[in-house]
């Protein structure tokens, strides 16, 4: 009994925050064990005792404690969470922000975490709804986010093509980003991406203002000047082929419409005059005809409203009733 509460009452050093992954007691003590928690046969007989380990991240409330302690936290606490979305189409420089606003954490040391950590510039969170457990620090929870977005890249492209070559996926993933920043809707992905293909085929530039909307440039509207003076590889008005990087956070069905193009001709896209979609063009001369079109729409558009505000609409004096008659002798 006496070196049995020696034991127990000996310190554990740790991480105020730990995984623990799903299993038996047996698999569980083990992880820790590799993991430099220093337990053993004689916790796994208390633990029994306790009660079953929880799993996933943990909130010890401490990083100091006897192993007792270490113990029975490790079968009751878990961590606090907080919910935060990645939409597609966001680039990594948005998201960190809210990402260490939300949690409370440094933004420095996360961009610096995600720099020394992230495998390209952009494209390594996928895009999705996270809960993110509080008490985390910066290196720990761009492990996690990374982790997660490489073990469903690596579920995907096994499934596809039954082997995960990073370098070839993330071409992939490069031009899934650019079909998330172009696309009007999931619809018309695998047309876009038949336009990238075919642009590529010909050794045209791809000219696409969705690869300028790369990190802090995400919600900026493109403009001449900003073809004219960014030098990056983002810059399809200037350079051919795909840029270096992915452009943004994508969802899965812009990885299969980068993956599965469909087949087609078209060589030109541009927005429709609501907006909702583009429309599709084989040749530049036909693409010329549909911004004529789009334009002339956009003209006679403004010319109806312009007309209706010039015309003389005549308000309905309101009811004011006795008590707001009183009230207005105040103001």
């Amino acid at each position: 009994m006496i070196i049995l509460s020696f034991y127990l009452t000996q310190e554990v050093n740790t991480s105020r925050i730990i995984f623990i992954p799903k299993g038996s007691s047996n698999f569980i003590i083990s992880y820790l064990d590799k993991n430099n928690y220093q337990v053993n046969l004689l916790d796994k007989i208390i633990l029994r005792g306790i009660g079953k380990p929880q799993n996933g991240w943990i909130d010890l409330k401490s990083t100091k404690m006897t192993k007792i302690e270490f113990l029975y936290r490790i079968t009751t606490s878990k961590a606090a969470l907080k919910k935060v979305t990645l939409i597609p189409g966001e680039t990594y420089y948005f998201f960190l922000q809210n990402v260490a606003k939300a949690l409370n954490i440094s933004t420095y040391k996360l961009f610096k975490m995600y720099a020394s950590l992230a495998y390209r510039k952009d494209g390594n969170i996928i895009a999705d709804t996270y809960y993110l457990p509080l008490g985390m620090d910066e290196k720990q929870l761009i492990q996690h986010l990374l982790s997660i977005t490489d073990n469903k890249y690596r579920k995907l492209s096994e499934k596809i093509f039954g082997e995960y070559n990073r370098k070839n996926w993330y071409k992939y993933i490069t031009i899934a980003s650019i079909i998330q920043k172009e696309s009007a809707s999931k619809e018309e992905m695998p047309l876009i991406s038949s336009v990238i293909y075919n642009r590529i085929k010909k050794d045209m530039k791809l000219q696409m203002d969705g690869t300028l909307n790369y990190s802090k440039y995400s919600h900026t509207k493109i403009t001449p000047a900003m073809i004219k003076n960014d030098k990056t590889t983002y810059n399809t008005y200037k350079y051919k082929g795909l840029p270096s990087d992915p452009v943004c956070a994508i969802e899965f069905e812009s990885v299969k419409a980068a993956i599965f193009p469909v087949k087609s001709n078209y060589l030109y896209f541009m927005k429709s005059s609501d907006g909702t979609k583009h429309n599709f063009a084989a040749s530049y001369k036909t693409h010329k005809k549909n911004i004529t079109k789009v334009q002339k729409r956009k003209r006679n558009k403004k010319i109806s409203k312009k007309k209706s505000s010039n015309k003389i609409k005549y308000k309905a004096k309101p009811k004011i009733s006795k008590y707001d008659k009183l009230k207005n002798l105040w103001k």
